[in-house]
């Protein structure tokens, strides 16, 4: 077996769906207590745990050659990546809220105020629509703004949409499906393409 690729999983929401997916093809993971990197049971993986949010940083300065990402984290970043693969789980979208009966942003005039994380992401879909945006970056809890009057509107990641209910918002419009990938830094990929590409198979396949 040659030296193992180098693979970034994210803590957080997709972190269980990762190690089961891979798990299932035979390349068990197992972090000791506190570790944040390990090697699959087959030795193919060298698996590094981190932020969601510094995954990309990671792959984009090669520290680790492959990452497992939602397109969000991937845009937020401003890197490019190559992709190598979608992933069959941890699919949401993004999506813009605001309180019950609320105006599109189009209809309703003048400058928008949105609150967000997702700041890269939710500026280009306003100036692709040509609708003055003033985003406030918030990191979390955002379903409170429009409750409390930071900002008429959100933009977050939906799954199921309780918590929005629970705080008497809706979905206004979508602003983009979100996919889970496989990606890679694009000198990792052309120096261990073969690798990748048997990795990218086994990933694939059904168990």
């Amino acid at each position: 077996m040659s030296k193992p690729l180098t693979i970034a999983i994210p803590k957080g929401r997709l972190l269980d769906s990762v190690v089961e997916h891979i798990s299932a093809r035979g390349m068990d993971i197992s972090f000791g207590s506190r570790k944040l990197s390990a090697v699959d049971s087959t030795g193919r993986l060298e698996v590094y745990k981190v932020k969601n949010h510094d995954l990309p940083t990671y792959v984009h300065h090669g520290i680790a050659g492959l990452g497992i990402v939602g397109d969000d984290t991937v845009a937020e970043s401003g890197h490019s990546f190559t992709r190598v693969l979608t992933l069959p789980f941890g699919e949401t979208r993004l999506c813009i809220a605001a309180q019950e009966g609320s105006l599109t942003p189009e209809k309703r005039g003048g400058t928008v105020t949105v609150a967000t994380s997702y700041v890269r992401m939710t500026r280009d879909w306003f100036h692709r629509r040509g609708i003055p945006v003033k985003i406030i970056r918030l990191g979390g809890s955002v379903e409170l703004a429009p409750v409390l009057g930071l900002a008429p509107y959100i933009v977050d990641l939906v799954e199921t949409g309780s918590t929005l209910v629970a705080n008497g918002l809706e979905i206004i419009t979508d602003l983009a499906d979100i996919k889970v990938r496989l990606i890679a830094n694009p000198a990792y990929f052309k120096l261990h393409y073969r690798e990748i590409a048997e990795l990218a198979d086994i990933m694939t396949r059904e168990t």
